[in-house]
């Protein structure tokens, strides 16, 4: 008798038990089968862990209403209650139901209430009045409208989904400051296109004209975030759209107002001595405004935004943010009030959305600065008695042999093929820091990096874009202060070097989210650390859910968090290298001659783990602690590494788990067996074992594994062995087979007449890698 499959079931049983009740039928109903939820967590070698997916979504006017896990008849009813509760969650779906096609077990996620479910099934309608009892017009219109998907092309991820209609809902309820708050790389200008697009179909607006067409601010702080935003928007006709330029208000003597969409940074109402001027735009010219990256200052009293939005008051304001609540962005809360939805960094790694990451660790002899007597000073007045620390480096003290070895060092372990930001103290530091990484590159070209910065300008705004362009090779690195730390849409940013400190939380998830962004080939970016600045993984809410109002005053005040910096185009001079007098005198020091070769560095990674930041030596406890659970015994491995199926099984799990090959490598070098096997570091890990290099693996192999075969299969076994010894454990696998016989035969035909039939060629690869794993060699 056959096994009834899930697929059968689902065929079956469930698909017209839902067709009966209208899902896929009723006009703005709609069915969603095995829908990805979330990729998994990116792994190396374009591998992924952890695949998140639905077996149906049910959705009604836009709106994902309810999850169904399905499992076969031959299993419980109820066996897929967990996951149908953690699809719902993520998907923010009011109901969610488990079904073997034979019982239906339905849970309500909001008042927790569960059982088992009687057919017939809910119709769309039935669904929609359960989950919105309380009817709203704007609700039903903003449902009506499909989202633009580009043909579809583009679908909206489940969080910007559940971002898309947390802010429609607030609109719809009459609320007038909205704030979102998602991590760098989600894809928050995707999220305020949709928005708009759906407001724009709708014709919703503040007067309740049933035909105007909406009028939207997309209020940024740089015009590099509002040239993005424009071309974001591009799925609207041309003429809804206007990109207000102070420079065309100048010319033409008046501002743009015949269109729905405008873009423009906030400098567009502001004179040069700082005073106000909106130009003629009365305060309730815009339904609403976007403001992008929010957090930015917006919303304190002392600060630009906050005048401006107070002048446009009567317009829905929608904040944008990055950053989970700080005491240094408490009064953008404060302003805007708590999220309506909120997906965090270590959400988007472990989806899969975001690129997770390591952390170079980069320690030196010359982290801190006393003057001794065989050193020179070139410029200013030095104290001999003082201890200079890296806040003072590149601020208040130039050692430029001290920025060469630095950037010698980073250049020496980066590809230095691949994008990099660097990250400085001021902009003259980006200046040094750029030549000194032009005179030591390995390209040729003069144009490999480049610095951007304020004071750039537009061919600073130029070197950006070229460096954005995944096509473009060059320009390879930008040097920078502040310029690129928010705002920088590259996919393919690869390093991130930090010689500057980095005082601000913000700032510092800001930075972080320079590499997050996902690319072909990137299974993750390294941020090396000069300074100090993985220390704020220390913190347990780096990236956690917004701290109460009485726990951010209580950082504020004991100095936990400070923000030193001062944000915006015009500016990009950390306060403390003013003073009342206008630029700090500068120290210059030329260390005495061969004291710069005398520099160490010591570096140390860290490493991205389930949300968190783990040392070197936590993740190799983990690992201890994950191999007890897979092999009992010293025996017992060898075991399953000489068998080729075991052992591909083994690396498959280990991989799911996290230690993919990037990891393990990290391992090898970590226990100084840099040309080991896997099979070592995990040998070394769970029984302590000596670490031995592949070549004496495969001369050991040579000396007790060879004898008993004819000439031929010795020589092509030997060939094995020594490709072995290059390239590591992956020569071992089956399929690798094919690939010998082909190269050194010819094919498998040629090959059969030297070394006799397939499955003897088999045997004899299998059997020869018991013998590099045996317990004595």
């Amino acid at each position: 008798m056959q096994i009834e499959t899930e697929a059968d079931t689902r065929a079956n049983r469930i698909d017209p038990i839902l067709r009966d009740a209208g899902w896929g039928v009723v006009d703005g109903s709609h069915v969603a089968r095995e829908l990805t939820i979330a990729p998994g967590r990116i792994l190396s070698g374009g591998l992924r862990a952890n695949r998140v997916a639905a077996d149906y979504v049910l959705s009604h006017r836009g709106r994902q209403l309810a999850v169904v896990e399905a499992k076969r008849a031959g299993l419980g009813h109820t066996d897929g209650v967990g996951q149908a509760k953690d699809y719902a969650t993520r998907l923010q779906a009011r109901f969610a139901y488990s079904t073997n096609g034979l019982g239906w077990y339905g849970i309500d996620m909001n008042t927790g209430a569960e059982g088992d479910h009687a057919l017939p099934f809910p119709t769309p309608q039935e669904l929609w009045d359960r989950c919105y009892p309380q009817g709203n017009d704007w609700r039903d219109r903003f449902g009506m409208v499909p989202f633009e998907t580009g043909g579809g092309k583009w679908q909206p991820r489940y969080y910007q989904h559940n971002a898309i209609t947390a802010v429609l809902e607030a609109i719809a309820k009459g609320d007038q400051r909205i704030l979102l708050t998602l991590a760098t790389g989600t894809g928050k200008t995707s999220i305020a296109f949709q928005i708009a697009w759906k407001l724009f179909q709708s014709s919703w607006n503040l007067t309740r004209d049933p035909i105007r067409r909406p009028r939207i601010l997309f209020l940024a702080d740089r015009n590099i975030l509002a040239d993005q935003a424009y071309n974001a928007f591009s799925a609207f006709a041309p003429d809804a759209l206007s990109r207000i330029s102070p420079e065309e208000i100048r010319k033409k003597g008046k501002v743009p107002k015949n269109a729905n969409i405008f873009f423009t940074i906030f400098q567009t109402f502001m004179t040069g001595s700082g005073e106000f001027t909106f130009e003629g735009y009365e305060p309730d010219f815009f339904d609403l405004i976007v403001i992008d990256e929010c957090h930015r200052g917006g919303a304190k009293d002392e600060s630009t935004w906050r005048g401006i939005l107070e002048y446009f008051t009567p317009a829905v304001q929608l904040g944008l943010t990055a950053t989970p609540k700080r005491g240094a962005n408490a009064d953008t809360y404060g302003y805007f009030g708590d999220p309506v939805y909120t997906y965090a960094l270590k959400e988007g790694i472990g989806d899969g959305f975001l690129t997770p990451f390591k952390v170079r660790q980069m320690a030196s002899t010359l982290d801190t600065y006393t003057f001794s007597d065989e050193d020179e000073v070139l410029e200013g007045e030095i104290d001999p008695d003082r201890v200079y620390s890296e806040a003072d480096f590149n601020t208040k003290l130039i050692i430029d042999q001290r920025e060469l070895s630095r950037v010698t060092e980073f250049m020496d372990q980066i590809d230095q093929r691949q994008k990099t930001l660097v990250f400085c103290a001021t902009q003259d530091h980006a200046a040094r820091v750029r030549n000194f990484i032009n005179q030591i590159k390995d390209n040729p070209d003069p144009h490999y990096c480049e610095r951007v910065t304020a004071d750039d300008g537009k061919l600073g705004e130029l070197h950006l874009r070229e460096f954005q362009d995944n096509e473009k090779t060059l320009p390879t690195i930008l040097t920078t202060s502040q310029k690129l730390s928010t705002g920088v849409d590259a996919r393919n940013i690869r390093n991130i070097v930090l010689l500057r400190p980095i005082k601000s939380m913000i700032e510092f998830k800001q930075i972080i989210g320079r590499g997050t962004r996902t690319f072909d080939g990137k299974d993750f970016f390294t941020i090396y650390d000069f300074v100090k600045a993985y220390e704020h993984f220390n913190d347990p809410e780096w990236d956690g859910e917004p701290l109460p109002p009485d726990i951010q005053r209580a950082k504020t005040e004991t100095g936990n968090e400070l923000d030193d910096v001062v944000y915006s185009d015009q500016e990009e001079t950390p306060r403390g290298e003013m003073s009342e007098d206008g630029p700090a005198e500068k120290i210059v020091v030329r260390l005495a001659d061969g004291k710069e070769r005398k520099i160490r560095y010591i570096a140390t990674t860290t490493y991205w783990w389930h949300g968190r930041q783990i040392s070197a030596q936590e993740f190799m406890d983990q690992l201890f602690g994950d191999l007890g659970s897979m092999v009992d015994s010293e025996d017992e491995l060898r075991s399953v590494w000489s068998d080729p199926a075991r052992r591909e099984a083994m690396m498959q799990r280990l991989t799911e788990l996290g230690y993919d090959a990037d990891r393990m490598e990290d391992m090898r070098r970590l226990i100084d067996a840099p040309n080991s096997d896997i099979f070592d570091v995990l040998a070394y890990v769970r029984f302590t074992l000596a670490p031995l290099a592949r070549s004496e693996r495969a001369e050991g192999a040579r000396s007790t594994g060879l004898s008993g075969y004819e000439t031929e299969m010795r020589e092509f076994l030997d060939y094995v062995l020594r490709a072995y010894e290059l390239h590591g454990i992956e020569e071992l696998a089956p399929r690798k087979i094919a690939d010998f016989l082909r190269i050194r035969y010819g094919g498998t035909n040629d090959a059969k007449r030297v070394l006799g039939g397939v499955a003897d060629i088999r045997d004899a690869f299998v059997g020869i890698q018991s013998h590099l794993f045996q317990s004595r060699i």
